[in-house]
């Protein structure tokens, strides 16, 4: 059974930064489809980023990208989103995601495991 845990969300100001962990359990992390989703209140969830680390490739939102950095630690089986000049807009319940194969990266639909979400609120 996969599992995934998600931790490090919390309170901070604009234009500071957070680090999101993604603890995999029953699945080697290097042979999935990783992706971090956000759903904000009122606003159906959306991807952010997604790596396929088989192919060492990497998908952004335009919205994130040049900010918001995804990557895998193998020996830890962890994914990791690092989250730069971080914006009121980027305040949300972060989740991560997991796929043997998708279609689409940035459709919800295509993921296969969830984490249980990490809260994180920026402050204008």
């Amino acid at each position: 059974q996969v599992q995934l845990v998600e931790s490090g969300g919390g309170s901070v100001q604009a234009g500071g930064s957070l680090t999101l962990t993604c603890l995999v359990s029953g699945a080697t992390a290097s042979s999935y489809f990783m992706a971090w989703f956000r759903q904000a209140p009122g606003k159906e969830r959306e991807a952010v980023a997604a790596f396929f680390p088989l192919v060492q490739t990497t998908w952004y939102v335009p919205s994130v990208k040049g900010r918001f950095t995804i990557s895998l630690d193998n020996a830890k089986n962890t994914v990791y989103l690092q989250m730069n000049s971080l914006k009121f807009d980027d305040t949300a319940v972060y989740y991560c995601a997991a796929s043997r194969r998708v279609t689409f990266w940035h459709s919800p639909d295509n993921y296969n495991y969830w984490g249980q979400g990490t809260q994180v609120t920026v402050s204008a």
